[in-house]
């Protein structure tokens, strides 16, 4: 059942993006995951609220997400298969050994996706999981926001889910590449961390801008 129920959420969300008009705004060339032309694996940081856009946006051809053990994550874990997203089962809470393992020891030419503040909050703010990944597996991370002109927001337990509503346009933004250290120390990581809760913040703000901006 919880497959039927994904793979129809997956073809209605399809037909729904092909109506939509996606811009993408890269701060540096060749990290589109949807570019053959990234030849190199990056840790892509998308809001637990944005989770959709990344999934429908482009085709995948080498992504690998981070989703949850829980009972939201398996639904998630279905849509992702259907879309050739792997996967990688796991959180700080709950398989959290295992499933750090299986990244690391995944090709450098993947790109992982994470949500920097799931999979329970606080809404939009950072964990140092991603950080740590980022160190060890030697892939730098790309912050990015997505936001839609038009939207439809979907209430949760601590976060909302947006969903574009139908031909509207759709601005893609993702910041330079942040380099992680394997060797850096705590507070080196703990620095990093809020340098990328401050480039969330910063693309946050100019996707909410452009949008306003676009619809004027």
């Amino acid at each position: 059942m919880n497959w039927l129920v994904s793979a129809s959420v997956v073809v209605a969300c399809r037909i729904l993006f092909r109506t939509l008009r996606i811009r993408y705004y890269p701060e540096t060339p060749n990290t589109n995951p949807y570019d053959a032309d990234c030849a190199q694996g990056y840790i892509y940081c998308v809001w637990h609220d944005a989770i959709a856009y990344p999934m429908f946006a482009g085709r995948h051809t080498r992504t690998v997400a981070l989703v949850s053990g829980n009972f939201d994550g398996s639904h998630l874990a279905y849509g992702l298969k259907l879309l050739n997203i792997g996967l990688v089962r796991g959180s700080s809470s709950k398989n959290g050994a295992p499933a750090v393992r299986e990244l690391l020891n995944l090709p450098l030419n993947t790109h992982i996706v994470m949500t920097p503040d799931g999979p329970r909050g606080p809404r939009r703010t950072t964990k140092p999981g991603v950080v740590y990944i980022a160190a060890k597996s030697g892939r730098a991370i790309v912050p990015t926001a997505f936001i839609a002109k038009r939207a439809w927001e979907i209430p949760g337990r601590w976060t909302t889910l947006s969903i574009p509503k139908p031909f509207t346009t759709i601005y893609a933004l993702s910041a330079a590449p942040i380099p992680i250290g394997e060797t850096s120390t705590d507070e080196e990581l703990a620095e990093l961390e809020e340098h990328l809760q401050n480039e969330m913040n910063r693309l946050g703000e100019q996707a909410q801008q452009l949008a306003i901006k676009r619809a004027a």
